[in-house]
């Protein structure tokens, strides 16, 4: 049974950073894209990075482009979002989320996505 687990999320002060983790379990290959999205209350569900099987195609949304950084340790079936210079706007539910297959097509789009974590809440404080 695929199973993507998160953790990491937390409080921090804005500026701050946070290490966001996401365990999967499950797939048969350790090479599938997988994504981070956030979600804020009473807005949608946002794409924010996404990693290829192999690392090759990393993709970030403009929002948090050169303060995210998303990474992957297939040996641990791990894949990891660094958050640095955090703002109150960062503060959202963040949801690891897998496809099926590797691409080097890594989009930011819920349709890109099969299988979701159920969330660690962010929350970055003024």
């Amino acid at each position: 049974q695929l199973q993507l687990v998160e953790s990491g999320g937390g409080l921090v002060q804005s500026g701050g950073s946070l290490r966001l983790s996401c365990i999967v379990s499950g797939f048969t290959s350790p090479y599938y894209n997988v994504g981070w999205f956030r979600q804020a209350p009473g807005k949608e569900r946002e794409g924010i990075s996404c990693i290829n099987g192999r690392s090759v195609v990393k993709n970030y949304a403009t929002s948090v482009k050169g303060r995210f950084t998303i990474s992957r340790d297939n040996a641990k079936n791990t894949v990891y979002l660094q958050m640095n210079s955090l703002k109150p706007e960062d503060t959202a539910i963040y949801y690891c989320t897998a496809s099926a297959y590797d691409s080097v097509y890594c989009g930011l789009s819920r349709l890109d996505f099969d299988f979701w974590g159920q969330g660690t809440q962010v929350t970055v404080s003024s």
